[in-house]
């Protein structure tokens, strides 16, 4: 029976020791003398590396001219525990296949410190990378994470489109999707492009947001959740900002404002929870080597409960502050980062849920408030980023839903499907968003968003 392949994670937490083993993986550094060969192997199952030791006897140097930095082996051996500091067990290789060679001199990813920039510019080596093996694994941990939330509080996961026929979201530019020739397409009368004969027979884009959709369809399943990609063409350049990213968007028949913030609060906790407890080596990495308050930021978000009140009492409290704003703070304008930063920082010193806000700054769907100047909107804020969810309890009512539509210009003949979950038994109901990179972004505590996606999208870019 041939020897199974072990992880280094399954190696590196066994106890079982004087044992047969196989283990696969890159050469991170080869190190050692004329008499002994130590060679530190990862396979990306966890932050550390596993030591091999090949002795000389066995393994002389012409064996070993393969085995270097990138370079993939295979090494079977003896599992034991290790006489050397910074591991407790350590491979005694009997057998090294080289499976890949790398050129020493050419390989991208030397011992030396690489910046976050460059590492961009080959996104499809950054990975092997302790950053990025271990972003990727908390990046993973999260998505997981999510799935698992949702599941076990009785929602239904629903895909929504990626492709649609409406841009009435009002969330930004969006990607034409169009197999028309671009040198020379088809022209009404008019002399405009005839989209009739696209293929969808109308104009499409990529979708900014699945939350319409999902709305339909907790009018049917109750609480639903979407979880994929969206996308904007802004362009922007920003350390916040990405053209494709993935969204989280949850909406729950009969929620209103205030279930909806529970939801969220509970949410958002226990996402950061389950990343604290199963992915204590990376994120103690990135503390130590990218943000030292990194873990002083992720106890903060789960060992508070969140400070809730509206924006208008949040705008008295800014415009009462002594701190100086770069942005000046009335009522009716939207809060920069540096405000809802404050608020969660400084005044508050725990999370914050906003809500209420002006019905001029939110979205047509958002339920307008008794008060006729509000709309009942939250957006959550957290340490370090600012604003990480933006939900609403949702307009239900019919003609208070087309009137704001006329109002804000959103052609009603387009979602003319969407207005029909108010005219046949209508529901109060409630859900938010949340940017997915956003929140591996401060769990992480990388500085930029293009670091917590593999191959991210923005202006001038689309490589690999």
């Amino acid at each position: 029976m041939s020897l199974k392949r072990s992880t280094v994670q399954q190696l590196l937490s066994s106890q079982e020791l004087d044992r047969e083993v196989l283990v696969k993986g890159w050469v991170r550094t080869r190190r050692g003398n004329k008499y002994v060969q130590f060679i530190a192997v990862n396979d990306g199952s966890i932050l550390h590396n596993i030591q091999v030791v090949a002795d000389a006897e066995k393994f002389p140097e012409e064996a070993l001219k393969d085995v270097t930095t990138g370079s993939c082996v295979a090494i079977r051996g003896k599992l034991v525990a290790s006489q050397g500091k910074g591991q407790t067990v350590e491979v005694q290789a009997a057998e090294i296949t080289v499976l890949g060679k790398s050129d020493p001199e050419a390989y991208p990813l030397q011992k030396k410190a690489t910046s976050l920039e460059h590492l961009r510019e080959i996104a499809h080596l950054r990975p092997r990378t302790n950053t990025f093996g271990a972003v990727l694994r908390v990046r993973h941990a999260l998505a997981f994470a999510i799935h698992d939330y949702f599941n076990k509080n009785g929602f239904f996961y629903v895909h929504t489109p990626i492709i649609t026929g409406s841009d009435a979201e009002g969330a930004g530019q969006m990607f034409r999707v169009t197999t028309l020739p671009p040198e020379h397409p088809p022209r009404t009368a008019d002399g405009s492009v005839d989209f009739s004969e696209d293929f969808f027979g109308k104009q499409t884009n990529l979708t900014v947001s699945g939350q319409l959709e999902g709305e339909l369809a907790a009018m049917a399943l109750g609480s639903i959740y979407t979880f994929g990609p969206t996308f904007r063409a802004e362009n922007s350049n920003t350390a916040r900002h990405l053209a494709e990213f993935w969204m989280i968007e949850p909406e729950v028949a009969f929620n209103e404002l205030e279930e909806n913030m529970d939801l969220a609060e509970d949410f958002l906790q226990s996402l950061v929870r389950y990343a604290l407890e199963h992915c204590a080596d990376d994120l103690a990495f990135l503390n130590e080597q990218y943000d030292k308050e990194l873990l002083g930021r992720l106890h903060f978000v789960v060992d508070n409960a969140f400070q809730r009140l509206t924006y208008t009492e949040a705008v008295e409290i800014l415009k009462s502050a002594k701190q100086k704003f770069e942005f000046p703070v009335d009522w009716g304008t939207d809060l920069q980062s540096e405000h809802e930063r404050y608020l969660v920082e400084k005044h508050f010193k725990k999370p914050v849920i906003l809500t209420n806000y002006p019905k001029e700054i939110k979205a047509f769907y958002m339920k307008l408030d008794e008060d006729g100047r509000t709309v009942r909107a939250m957006d959550v804020l957290f340490p370090g980023i600012g604003e990480i969810i933006g939900g609403s309890q949702r307009e239900e009512d019919y003609e208070k839903l087309t009137t704001r539509m006329a109002e804000m210009h959103v052609p009603t003949d387009e979602l003319d499907w969407y207005l029909d979950t108010r005219r046949f038994g209508t529901a109060p109901h409630a859900g938010f968003g949340l940017g997915f990179e956003r929140l591996v972004l401060f769990v992480t505590g990388m500085s930029n968003i293009r670091d917590v996606i593999p191959f991210p999208r923005y202006p001038k870019n689309a490589a690999f």
